[in-house]
């Protein structure tokens, strides 16, 4: 594909316009993962009531949303880079937490199923459009930033599944848990039909964002961007290894030291919310340095934060002592929201204005097929195979998580590759060095 005509770049919209369209965006990834999330908070008093093993419930609660997020996350996009991407995210929005109050009123597990699929098919309209907008009101030096600031919408929302859920959960039971966090974001999507407004297309880039390109066009353009195949590949196993290992800690911790599902949330909880927004925070403040303007320092950065946090992700589960496991999940889950910003800004700033939806939609199916399918499944299957014909138990689970935690290299690596090519191939997608 030939590098388009340059034009010249349109001013940036007003601070206060644009840094309220940012706040709603990340309004809405919160509910995303708060609605994705919830399960792994009542995912054992799931377990228990429908009589199902750690893979019979890890297949109930991951792939029947994950596959319907991926399988329609890339028309979507596609879709996104075509049309009115306010519109997609404010339907979005109102279907996937609608489906999510469905998933509290089921009564049995086809139900559940059925409601849980029509999360995954709500949530693949969201983040590829926010993503999207966010780049149309910031310009390409800031887009790690705000990027990052985006990414606090995870902390929020891993806590609002976790302790908010939790103690929903523990006075009225699980699928109150559900309803809880359904109703808001049906409030939300109204509030996105009615004050955001579709930005023009590309309008903060140096390069031509006039024509249209077609889905194969994108998937070229992306495998001659090995930087940016790179950092999606980070992206998807640090949330493989991240992710992967939070969706089974509420369970570990209820097995190993018997904890019930409020207290399990309300030990997890402050944990994402303080350390999860600490990590976000003093992210987007570096990445707001000049130094930083240089994707390469960006990619260094991700390697090294992730490779460092890999450590405690897997004393975490190695030890039998409480307060050291606490002490290790604070240093260990920060990690799990740093990368997301700076990640998702370098696949921004790596993709011309009109394949940006279609690339974090590539990297969200990577990212989701293996933290919401492999790594669910493979500790399910695990945990069950160490367990024996006795039924899992606290030490099987520990086992397969111990087995997880080391991915966190493999991403590492991936982040360190990047930067290789990364000065190069930016220049050529958006025009700035």
């Amino acid at each position: 594909m030939t590098q388009a005509t340059v034009a010249a770049p349109i001013s940036a919209p007003l601070p206060l316009v644009r840094w309220y369209v940012l706040a709603i965006m990340c309004l809405g990834y919160a509910i995303n993962i708060a609605d994705r999330y919830v399960v792994t908070t009542v995912m054992e008093s799931m377990r228990l009531e429908l009589h199902l093993t750690d893979s019979g419930i890890a297949f109930l609660t991951g792939i029947p949303l994950a596959v319907f997020y991926v399988t329609l996350g890339i028309p979507l996009s596609w879709l996104a880079d075509r049309s009115n991407r306010r519109n997609i995210l404010g339907a979005a929005l109102i279907i996937w937490s609608g489906m999510t109050a469905f998933c509290g009123l089921s009564q049995n597990y086809l139900q559940f199923l059925l409601a849980r699929i029509g999360v995954g098919v709500g949530e693949a309209g969201g983040t590829p459009p926010a993503n999207s907008i966010i780049a149309d009101n910031f310009p390409a030096a800031r887009r790690p930033m705000a990027m990052t600031i985006f990414a606090l919408g995870a902390p929020l929302g891993a806590w609002m599944g976790a302790d908010m859920a939790g103690a929903v959960a523990n006075l009225y039971g699980w699928r109150a848990a559900f309803l809880a966090l359904g109703v808001p974001g049906l409030l939300l999507g109204l509030i996105v039909f009615l004050t955001i407004k579709e930005p023009q297309r590309g309008r903060l880039d140096a390069s031509d964002h006039t024509t249209k390109v077609t889905f194969a066009q994108s998937m070229a353009f992306l495998w001659k961007q090995k930087a940016c195949v790179h950092v999606i590949m980070g992206g998807g196993v640090s949330a493989l290894w991240g992710w992967g290992l939070i969706w089974f800690t509420p369970t570990f911790l209820q097995r190993a030291y018997h904890l019930n599902v409020g207290e399990a949330g309300g030990l997890i909880g402050p944990i994402h919310l303080i350390a999860g927004f600490a990590a976000t925070v003093v992210t987007a403040w570096l990445l707001s340095r000049r130094a930083f303007d240089d994707p390469r320092n960006v990619s260094w950065l991700l390697a090294g934060g992730v490779a460092l946090a890999t450590i405690p992700s897997f004393f975490a589960f190695y030890t039998h002592q409480l307060w050291v496991a606490k002490l290790m999940f604070w240093l260990f889950i920060p990690a799990i929201y740093f990368y997301i910003g700076p990640a998702m800004a370098l696949i921004q700033n790596l993709a011309p204005a009109k394949m940006r939806a279609t690339f974090i939609a590539i990297s969200l199916l990577v990212a989701n097929v293996l933290n919401l399918i492999v790594a669910p499944q493979a500790v399910g299957f695990m945990s069950d195979h160490f367990a024996g014909p006795a039924g899992a138990d606290a030490e099987s689970l520990r086992l397969a998580l111990l087995i997880l935690a080391p991915t966190g290299f493999w991403a590492a690596y991936h982040y360190w590759a990047a930067a290789k090519t990364i000065v190069a191939e930016q220049k050529l997608a958006i025009g700035y060095v």
